[in-house]
């Protein structure tokens, strides 16, 4: 019989509550039921590992981009061209999410202005009146982003595709071992 259920007197099995599972609060118990829950996902992806680890990399590529609400079709479409699988790369891409989109596109920023040497844009430095001067500073600013975006997505997506890849194998040896008994 399995640790979640409990035989009673009358011989009928019934749920332990969350605190006796050992979790204290809500938010804990939903944090766990949503991370066995992914971990299941993960185990049910079938596929050769490499396409899935792939598909991640490009994922997160597409993720350090700040094109919000195009960057799942941007992985898709990039994980259709290098074949890999479109669902991890769905997955790879929340990258960025509400709390992290602050951090990275300053980061990416940064490694921008860092590498065309572009000074910082200050609102002094903008004459409002002239609309030509407001243009270009705003051209200056997006291409910055952009190439900061390209450097530090290529570099997240080297990482992502060794780390999952390495986690996509372990799960795979992991699945047909218990498949096996």
């Amino acid at each position: 019989m399995s640790k979640l259920y409990q035989e009673d007197s009358s011989g009928l099995s019934a749920k332990f509550t969350p605190k006796e599972r050992g979790y204290h609060s809500r938010f804990k118990y939903w944090l766990a039921k949503r991370y066995r829950g992914f971990y299941r996902r993960l185990l049910r992806l079938r596929g050769n590992h490499v396409a899935i680890a792939r598909g991640f990399a490009v994922g997160v590529f597409a993720g350090c981009f700040p094109f919000f609400g195009f960057q799942t079709l941007i992985g898709i479409i990039l994980a259709t061209f290098v074949r890999g699988s479109k669902v991890t790369a769905a997955l790879g891409t929340w990258i960025s999410n509400p709390i992290t989109y602050i951090p990275l596109f300053m980061l990416n920023f940064k490694v921008g202005k860092l590498l065309l040497g572009v000074e910082s844009i200050s609102s002094k430095e903008v004459d409002l009146e002239s609309l030509s001067s407001l243009m270009e500073s705003g051209y200056i600013f997006a291409v910055t982003l952009l190439v900061g975006c390209v450097v530090v997505g290529a570099i997240a997506s080297i990482l992502a595709y060794f780390l999952s890849l390495y986690i996509f194998q372990r799960l795979k040896r992991k699945r047909t071992r218990f498949s096996k008994k």
